[in-house]
């Protein structure tokens, strides 16, 4: 379910195992080489219909950022009704928000604790995904990875740096601009949700992090970023809190981002071991991720 970024890389990462895939989005899009079909997943009956005899139920979509709050606990229902009643199982492309503000880097097995709105409903999706599992309803495990990169990602740095420092242009950034910083690679969260699919039952009723590799600053990644497209230097300064505020008076995507800014203003930085460990899965080189990451010529 879901053909943007992460949606993407894991039907043609299933395509290329020799699978059959059926992608559903709102749209009836997707890449080459799958069976695209055009539904809404919150009818759980409709959804379970086409996902009557597979193996696995990626969740790779969701709401927009802005309706998160009222689209996703329908979403998620959904989702659970449909593994329920299917058979399959189901692996969800979670995030962080869930942790709340961490007090150091964030490791598989730490409760939730979310600080934000968005927070509380990821955390609460899992919570109720769990349960479902633990009851022997269904069966599931999360997948949470850091800020994307790669290609078609969409993330704080590449909607709210990258373009300016491509232009070459001041960028004044919501963010401590030398805390470390957590960066995933889109198609590890690919290569890790095919993985648990692949690793039977002992994968499953947990979260699971996304092979990372080491943090980078902002500072530091829009240098390489910089270096690996050609262009100057950056030029960044550090938003202050209250400009961001303002900003979310007359701007939607500020206005998503400020219940989010302890993500930017501290150190942020996911601990992947026992999911590197386990499925031998080493994360792609940030430099690697960025070159995916910037447009094509």
């Amino acid at each position: 379910m879901g053909s943007g970024p992460v949606g993407t890389a894991v039907a043609r990462l299933l395509v290329e195992r020799g699978e059959q895939v059926r992608l559903v989005t709102r749209s009836g899009n997707g890449p080459d080489g799958v069976e695209k079909v055009k539904a809404d997943a919150t009818d759980a009956a409709v959804l379970s219909k086409l996902a009557d005899g597979a193996e696995t139920v990626f969740s790779c979509g969701g709401p927009a950022y802005d309706r998160w709050a009222t689209d996703w606990p329908p979403l998620g229902a959904s989702l659970i009704k449909t593994a329920e009643a299917t058979g399959a199982v189901l692996l969800t492309t979670g995030n962080l928000y869930g942790y709340g503000q961490p007090a150091g880097p964030m490791k598989e097995g730490d409760p939730d604790r979310p600080n934000s709105v968005k927070g509380q409903v990821r955390a609460k999706l899992w919570a109720d995904a769990l349960a479902a599992h633990r009851a022997g309803r269904i069966r599931t495990a999360e997948v949470r990875g850091s800020d994307y990169l790669g290609a078609g990602a969409a993330s704080f740095f590449t909607i709210g740096v990258l373009p300016g420092v491509l232009a070459g242009q001041k960028t004044a950034v919501p963010a401590d601009l030398d805390a470390p910083h957590s960066w995933t690679a889109v198609d590890d969260v690919a290569r890790t949700l095919v993985a648990i699919a692949s690793a039977g039952d002992s994968a499953l009723g947990r979260i699971w992090h996304v092979p990372t590799p080491p943090p980078v600053s902002i500072r530091e990644l829009a240098t390489q970023a910089a270096i690996v497209a050609g262009v100057q230097a950056p030029q960044l300064s550090a938003m202050p809190p209250a400009v961001l505020w303002l900003g979310g008076l007359f701007n939607k995507q500020a206005r998503g981002i400020r219940e989010l800014q302890y993500q930017f203003r501290a150190p942020f930085i996911l601990d992947s071991t026992d999911a590197q460990t386990t499925f031998a899965i080493t994360p792609t080189p940030t430099k690697t991720a960025l070159t995916t990451t910037l447009p094509t010529p």
